[in-house]
C-alpha cells in the first residue's frame, strides 16, 4: 500500500509541479509562437501518458499485492492488448511529431522579402554580417579569415566590398522585418540560441544551416550557445538589439563595411 501511494503522490506532484513551476519560457519576442504551442502538446500527450502509466503501476502494485492463498496468472501473450498499446503508441507519436514537422517547415521557409543575417560562430564569440547597399552578402572561404578580415570574406568578390562586418558580439535589427539567419561555424560545432526569439539553430563547421524569423518587440537579448563547445563554452554569450527603424538606421550608419575595414591595409601595401 506505502508504494502504491508513493506512487499516486509522483503523479499528482509532477502534475501540481509543473503547474505551478516559476521556471516558464520568458516572454516571447518574435512570430515564433507556434513553437511554444509544439512544446505545450507535447507536454499534455506525455503528461497525460506519464500520469496514466503511473496510475496504473499503484492500482497493479495494489491490487495484485501478495495474498496468502492467492497464485499468480501466468499469461505470457496478450495479442488484442498488444495490438491496442501499438496504435494507442503510434497515435501518440504521430500527434507529437506531425505538429514540429509542420512547424520546422514553416521554421525554413524563408518569406521572399527577408533581408539576411549571417552569424559566424568560433571558440568563443559571435560575429555578424549585413548585406550593403546592394542587398546580398558577398562570398566567404575559411582560408581567407585573417586577423584583418576575421570572417573571411573574398576580397575578389566585387559584392562583398559594402558588406557590414560587425565583429564583436552585439547585433542590431529593425522591428516587424523578417530575417534570413544564416549560420556558419569556423571550428567546432555551435548552436546559436536567443530563448526570447524561440530560435535555436547548429553552427556546423563546413555547412551553411539558416532559419528566419521577425521581431515583434523592441529589447536587448542574449545570444547563447546551446551546444557544448570546449573549455569556453559557458562565456560564448552575444547580444541582439531590436530597434525601431529610426534606432536602427542610425545604428547602421555608424558600422564600417568591409571595404572600409580592409582600406588601411591595403593602403598599407601599396605603399611597400
Amino acid at each position: 500500500m506505502a508504494t502504491a501511494l508513493i506512487l499516486v503522490l509522483v503523479a499528482v506532484g509532477s502534475v501540481l509541479f509543473h503547474l505551478l513551476s516559476p521556471w516558464w519560457w520568458p516572454p516571447i519576442a518574435s512570430n515564433w509562437e507556434y513553437i511554444d504551442h509544439t512544446i505545450s502538446l507535447t507536454f499534455w500527450i506525455t503528461g497525460v501518458v506519464f500520469v496514466a502509466v503511473v496510475l496504473f503501476t499503484a492500482y497493479c502494485v495494489w491490487r495484485f499485492r501478495h495474498r496468502e492463498g492467492q497464485k499468480a496468472l501466468y499469461e505470457p501473450e496478450n495479442k488484442k492488448l498488444e495490438l491496442w498499446l501499438t496504435v494507442a503508441t503510434t497515435v501518440g507519436v504521430a500527434a507529437m511529431l506531425a505538429p514540429g514537422l509542420i512547424v520546422w517547415g514553416q521554421f525554413v521557409t524563408v518569406p521572399k522579402e527577408a533581408t539576411e543575417l549571417e552569424v559566424v560562430a568560433q571558440q568563443w564569440s559571435w560575429a555578424f554580417r549585413l548585406p550593403g547597399k546592394d542587398g546580398r552578402l558577398g562570398s566567404s572561404d575559411i582560408r581567407a579569415i585573417s586577423g584583418d578580415n576575421p570572417l573571411g570574406l573574398q576580397p575578389q568578390d566585387p559584392r562583398g566590398q559594402d558588406d557590414i562586418v560587425i565583429p564583436a558580439g552585439e547585433i542590431h535589427l529593425p522591428i516587424g522585418k523578417p530575417v534570413r539567419v544564416v549560420l556558419r561555424a569556423t571550428d567546432v560545432l555551435h548552436n546559436f540560441y536567443v530563448p526570447e526569439l524561440r530560435a535555436k539553430m547548429d553552427a556546423i563547421p563546413g555547412m551553411i544551416t539558416y532559419f528566419w524569423f521577425t521581431p515583434t518587440r523592441t529589447g536587448s537579448f542574449d545570444i547563447l550557445c546551446a551546444e557544448l563547445c570546449g573549455v569556453g563554452h559557458a562565456v560564448m554569450r552575444g547580444t541582439i538589439v531590436i530597434d525601431s527603424e529610426a534606432d536602427y538606421r542610425a545604428w547602421l550608419d555608424q558600422q564600417k563595411t568591409f571595404a572600409e575595414m580592409t582600406a588601411p591595409v591595403k593602403k598599407a601595401e601599396a605603399a611597400r
